[in-house]
């Protein structure tokens, strides 16, 4: 009895510890907030049970000592789950938000498993406390049987803050309260952070480590702009950020985020501030922290031109140059100079206006490289005239030539300046051109150069105008699956301007935006509904909607589709329902209502709206129909 006692013993105190440290933790500050809390407001409520057990005299037989042991092992990797969520980046956390979610729900359903092992009514404990940790196991129950709903505001907001170079304030002040990153000590915390993550993560990022690094220096530019309360030291930054414009992403370190002061040059051709890199290198890292690839030598090259450019910017913007790291002029080994070779720039360009077909499309194809493979680089190949030699290569006979010239548009488009560069040299009826009658790659990268320069709110009308719906809606049929991406997005973002919605109607793209969306494996139905519902709030958009008998499939997607998905497909409904009698009889006969009743219930705020309006519209129509009938 002795063993089984000293069994009883140790099991049931480590519970109570464990449920003590839970209990105990901090409150969670970023995006993982309710699902943090919800699990420890449980574990918590499971306290008592252990505390009555540690008094009693009663011994446990092996079954109920395994249950403890089972529940143990999942309190521990509770703790080790909330105490991972709780620190670190908050911008990367967001990220893995979905990740994280599930990692919550194995938990919470390995706790729930333990629970169901234990016999409370065997057990000598109060009736109250029975009572209690019934009701907890019935909450474990109640929590693995659904998911944690998405936060499709907060989801629709990183999307946006991604995509748009200058976001919308609102957008941006929601993402700040939403992550707990509300004043400039936050950011500069969670700028620490994301240095300390690039640092230890051994080049794991991947495509996480430019989005979070692109994010935190919106919200920076947002919360400075904001004017929080911030002490003299920061004032004295924030009047001359009032003065001048925010510093151009390209003069950033990709690591620190903040203006370079000495940019080298590593292998791969990525810029970096000195003191960041060599802290990276130091740390027995051997790939490149934006790109991953392996670094073919350790040799940092200093940035000359680049560190010319911020100079000049300083200059030209008030804003005090960055004080020197010592002599930048030591001997370099390896390259001495970075691909921003102004020389060899100069001869692709005579070999772009050469009458030798072979030499054009060579030298089109190197300054498609160049563009892709860094900032620095986009920025003197546009300085060194190529954007004009470019847009006359649209028109060139030999396909591959036309195909280089686009792509190498489509990488220069990425810097901000050259978007205006490319539209003003005329390239937008020439890219318009190559999306009709091009080679499929070629087509691709016009509709992605397309959807680059609409970006700018001017440009929206221009490429409306110039007959590249029409094209893109081709090519959103007939392309390959990435094709078929690139001309989505770039429809969704023209249509953003009220005239392209009725360009886009006009030119039939509703029947196979219906098409997409019957087509569950096809990969496009999140797009098609996208497009769809930014076409419904618009007048043509809406009739044409209506003709093409979408209630039945819009029924189905607020039935069984994603949280995203579901809430377009409501607020496609709503807008084709309201005011149109015959749709909404439509839609109660395929069952409408109780698809709705469900999306009321568990659906996004945005979603819920929409739902309870159908219901409303629907209740409505009853109550007359009932009038009639009476």
């Amino acid at each position: 009895m002795g063993g089984s006692e000293n069994s009883k013993a140790m099991v049931v105190n480590r519970l109570a510890d464990s449920i003590r440290d839970i209990s105990g933790l901090p409150e969670c500050q970023n995006v993982c907030k309710r699902m943090y809390g919800n699990l420890i407001r449980r574990v918590k409520l499971l306290s008592p049970l252990f505390e009555e057990l540690k008094d009693s005299d009663e011994s446990l037989c092996d079954q109920q000592l395994q249950a403890f042991e089972s529940l143990r092992v999942a309190l521990d990797l509770a703790i080790t789950l909330l105490k991972s969520v709780n620190q670190g980046s908050k911008l990367y956390q967001a990220l893995r938000r979905n990740e994280i979610a599930d990692k919550f729900q194995q938990i919470t359903e390995k706790i729930e498993a333990a629970l169901s092992e234990i016999s409370y009514n065997k057990l000598q404990i109060s009736e109250e406390v029975q009572e209690q940790i019934e009701l907890v196991h019935a909450q474990f129950k109640r929590a693995k049987a659904q998911t944690e709903f998405a936060d499709l505001q907060l989801e629709l907001d990183i999307a946006v803050a991604q995509k748009e170079k200058d976001p919308d304030p609102a957008i941006l002040k929601r993402l700040s309260e939403k992550l707990h990153l509300r004043t400039i000590n936050d950011l500069k915390k969670e700028s620490s952070e994301l240095h300390e993550l690039v640092i230890t993560s051994d080049g794991e990022l991947g495509d996480s480590f430019e989005t979070v690094s692109s994010l935190l220096r919106k919200l920076k530019d947002c919360v400075l702009t904001e004017n929080p309360e911030v002490d003299t030291y920061e004032s004295e930054k924030l009047s001359i950020r009032h003065r001048s414009p925010v510093i151009p992403d390209d003069f950033r370190c990709p690591i620190s985020l903040e203006l370079m002061k000495d940019p080298v040059i590593v292998s791969t051709g990525q810029t970096y501030e000195r003191s960041c890199i060599q802290k990276w290198l130091d740390a027995g890292h051997r790939t490149c922290p934006k790109t991953q690839q392996t670094l073919l030598h350790t040799a940092l090259t200093p940035n000359y031109v680049l560190k010319s450019l911020i100079g000049l910017w300083c200059e030209s913007n008030g804003v005090e140059l960055p004080k020197k790291q010592g002599n930048c002029r030591t001997k370099k080994s390896g390259s001495s100079h970075s691909d921003c070779d102004r020389t060899a720039i100069k001869a692709l360009l005579d070999k772009l206006t050469s009458n030798d077909i072979e030499q054009q499309r060579a030298a089109a194809g190197e300054l498609r490289l160049l563009a892709k493979r860094n900032a620095d680089n986009r920025v003197c190949i546009a300085e060194a005239g190529a954007i004009p030699l470019l847009v006359e290569l649209l028109s060139s006979a030999d396909p591959r030539t036309q195909e280089h010239a686009v792509t190498a548009l489509l990488n220069l488009s990425i810097n901000e300046s050259n978007k205006g560069s490319i539209v003003n040299a005329g390239a937008i009826p020439d890219i318009v051109d190559v999306l009709k009658n091009g080679s499929m790659e070629a087509r691709e990268n016009a509709a992605a150069t397309l959807f680059s320069l609409s970006v700018l709110d001017e440009n929206k009308v221009a490429i409306g105008a110039a007959g590249a719906i029409p094209a893109l809606i081709k090519l959103l049929c007939e392309g390959t699956p990435r094709g078929k991406k690139d001309a989505a997005t770039a429809i969704f973002n023209l249509c953003i301007y009220q005239g392209n919605k009725a360009r886009a109607v006009k030119a039939g793209i509703v029947v196979s935006l219906i098409r997409f969306m019957k087509d569950a494996g096809g990969g496009m139905v999140d797009e098609a509904l996208a497009i769809m519902a930014i076409l419904a709030s618009h007048h043509e958009g809406r009739i044409s909607i209506s003709q093409a008998e979408p209630i039945p499939v819009l029924v189905e997607v607020i039935r069984t589709g994603s949280p995203r998905n579901r809430e377009n497909a409501a607020a496609v409904l709503w807008s084709v329902c309201t005011g149109d009698l015959m749709q909404l009889k439509l839609a109660k006969e395929h069952g409408a209502e109780e698809a709705l009743q469900g999306l009321s219930e568990n659906g996004t705020d945005r979603a819920k709206r929409k739902a309870g309006s159908i219901l409303e519209l629907l209740q409505r129509m009853e109550g007359e129909d009932g009038l009639q009938n009476s």
